[in-house]
């Protein structure tokens, strides 16, 4: 069964990567490297909120009640493009913000937050304001009080600095909850297959080590608000910028 990662990376193509790049001066590769590191830390931090009961339930209803975002429609108002998961219907590519802005609406409400969680309020205006402020508001309720910790330590391992892995995350986020919400569907989750799915996932990545399972124990396992410390990581040239200076 793939998972929630390969999903999303599916509908990522190069016209997205090459906004990425573009936004934050990377090269595509790096681009795509950053892109890597951040969505499985997106997924474990779903992982740790779906592993009890009540936000099993709470992410199962949201996505259950609006499954049908389209994909494409999504891309092509954040990216400005259509992507691997369909061309950009009518109106100039922003076909699906408005099912967008509902699911969101509906995941935050279903986690008991609303529309003024950290990270901005739900602005549709453009594709930037809607990565944002929707991007930004599902971050804040997908992180809680972890989200300046999740921003650092990715930070530090792609090189980007806190405020452009904040960015990178916020544009991520609505396209990950629109694939999560597509496979709720295909797949017939109940919350409780939610919950495995996702937990299995974040399991995977801790067990392959590296810079994904690294940046999992030092975002998600860590309580209290220290410093995000992954500088045995960095020694070892995790860092997307550092290694493309050698």
């Amino acid at each position: 069964m793939s998972g929630l990662v390969d999903a999303v990376m599916a509908q990522i193509g190069d016209n997205e990567i090459d906004a990425i790049a573009q936004q934050f001066g990377l090269s595509q590769g790096q681009a795509q490297s950053a892109i890597e590191q951040t969505l499985p830390l997106m997924v474990g931090a779903m992982a740790k909120n779906t592993a009890t009961e009540d936000g099993a339930n709470a992410l199962h209803s949201a996505l259950g009640a609006h499954e049908g975002v389209d994909l494409g429609g999504l891309l092509g108002g954040l990216f400005g493009g259509s992507g691997a998961g369909g061309s950009a219907s009518g109106g100039g590519g922003l076909g699906g913000l408005g099912d967008l802005g509902a699911l969101a609406g509906a995941v935050l409400g279903g986690m008991g937050g609303s529309s003024n969680a950290p990270g901005g309020q739900l602005d549709q205006g453009t594709g930037g304001g809607l990565a944002g402020g929707i991007g930004g508001a599902i971050l804040g309720h997908i992180f809680g009080n972890r989200q300046g910790k999740a921003e650092q330590g990715l930070g530090q391992t792609t090189g980007l600095g806190s405020v452009n892995a904040g960015q990178l995350m916020a544009m991520l986020a609505p396209i990950v909850m629109a694939v999560l919400a597509r496979m709720n569907k295909k797949q017939d989750l109940g919350p409780g297959g939610l919950s495995d799915m996702l937990g299995q996932e974040t399991q995977r990545t801790r067990q392959s080590g590296g810079v994904g399972g690294g940046l999992l124990g030092a975002v998600l396992d860590r309580d209290g608000d220290g410093d995000v410390d992954l500088s045995d990581l960095l020694n070892v040239g995790s860092s997307v910028l550092a290694a493309s200076r050698r």
